[in-house]
């Protein structure tokens, strides 16, 4: 992804952390599709965390990144419990945040350009391992965390089956994917915010067996921690030679 695309993303949640609490970002799909997301979710407090983010909270141990940051409500929360946490993000604006919210670490990079560590737990939380964009994507991703983690170390993150809905309109978009030879997990979005259109990027919603499939010819073990009978799950992966 690129910084364009979460301009309008990070413009909101600076907005929001600066005083204005009507702040909310559009999420355009490419068949149309708007849903507006406030800013104020990315703020909330860890009694506001739902099972899985304090599933996924409680599972972290040793020296943990934070990927795809925020705001630093994970990071944050990680702090409190006298965790070790390097908190990153591509946003400019959510490292502004980050820092004046007091997280300790933090850095200003694309995790796949980032070669620190190694660390013991590797965090990805409100579905951001979708900023891998495909499934080409999501194996480029779990080849470079293998390269940051500790042999004994461990990959959480959550993610969504998007096969668990009954709305007419998402199961047309996931028809429309299969029919262009598309995994239908995949999406194509835009952000808008205070009339500011990004470009176009992709995400990507993986169930858990094709996340198995992938995590095992890569030399992962997978585990499902959660599941949610909306398709909300919280993955577990951990290298083969230690699972």
């Amino acid at each position: 992804m690129t910084l364009e695309a979460m301009e309008p993303y990070g413009r909101s949640l600076l907005d929001f952390f600066n005083g204005d609490r009507s702040a909310q970002v559009v999420i355009h799909r490419d068949d149309g599709h708007a849903d507006d997301l406030p800013a104020g979710i990315f703020f909330r407090d860890p009694s506001d965390f739902s099972p899985i983010e304090q599933e996924a909270v409680a599972l972290c141990r040793g020296y943990v990144l934070d990927i795809g940051a925020g705001t630093g409500c994970h990071s944050l929360a990680l702090q409190e419990r006298g965790t070790r946490v390097l908190a990153i993000d591509v946003s400019p604006q959510a490292l502004e945040i980050l820092s004046k919210r007091g997280v300790e670490k933090c850095r200003h990079v694309d995790v796949f350009e980032f070669q620190g560590g190694p660390f013991d737990t590797l965090l990805l939380m409100m579905h951001g391992i979708g900023m891998v964009q495909n499934l080409t994507g999501l194996d480029h991703f779990l080849e470079h965390a293998r390269t940051l983690l500790k042999p004994d170390g461990q990959l959480l993150f959550d993610s969504l089956d998007v096969r668990c809905t009954d709305n007419p309109v998402h199961l047309a978009y996931q028809q429309a994917n299969r029919r262009a030879g598309r995994y239908f997990g995949q999406i194509r979005l835009r952000f808008e915010y205070q009339g500011q259109m990004g470009p176009p990027f992709g995400w990507l919603h993986v169930d858990p067996g094709t996340l198995a499939e992938h995590a095992v010819r890569l030399g992962w073990s997978c585990r499902v921690v959660r599941r949610e009978e909306n398709g909300d799950y919280l993955a577990q992966l951990t290298p083969m030679e230690q699972a």
